[in-house]
């Protein structure tokens, strides 16, 4: 891999202490959620994870529709994460993206399956999380 950028940041206690980046641009406080027993106070790494990836997501969009010359300024993702107990122990993360384009069915349906190969994320989790991906509404 060619690198393009790197970046790093540091969790001082885990879900129910902070976390930030070496630049000081990221700096939050970290709780377990309400549905985990925590005070749901601050954010968690699930909301993390779904505000990278829908962000990473929709510039991939974005990417494709520019290398085939569609215009399109935005692409709007929203990413549902969730956590879950393992039936054999540990836990495991789902995800699930809704994205709207306003483009013909078809051209939409090729520029999200084409961003879904070219997106991040997506690559670092295939195979490992299963992702649901609906477009204006629709499961492709």
């Amino acid at each position: 891999m060619k690198k393009l950028y790197e970046t790093n940041a540091t969790a001082s206690a885990g879900r129910n202490g902070k976390v930030s980046s070496d630049d000081g641009l990221l700096s939050l406080g970290l709780s377990y959620p309400k549905e985990m027993g925590g005070s749901g106070e601050a954010t968690n790494p699930e909301q993390l994870f779904a505000a990278g990836y829908s962000a990473c997501f929709s510039n991939a969009i974005l990417h494709v529709a520019r290398e085939v010359k569609v215009p399109l300024t935005e692409a709007p993702v929203t990413a549902t994460v969730a956590i879950g107990a393992k039936e054999e122990g540990g836990f495991e993360l789902t995800a699930a993206l809704s994205i709207t384009l306003e483009l013909p069915e078809a051209q939409a349906v090729e520029i999200v399956k084409t961003a879904h190969q070219v997106c991040p994320y997506s690559n670092a989790i295939k195979g490992n999380i299963d992702v649901v991906l609906t477009l204006n509404g629709k499961s492709i």
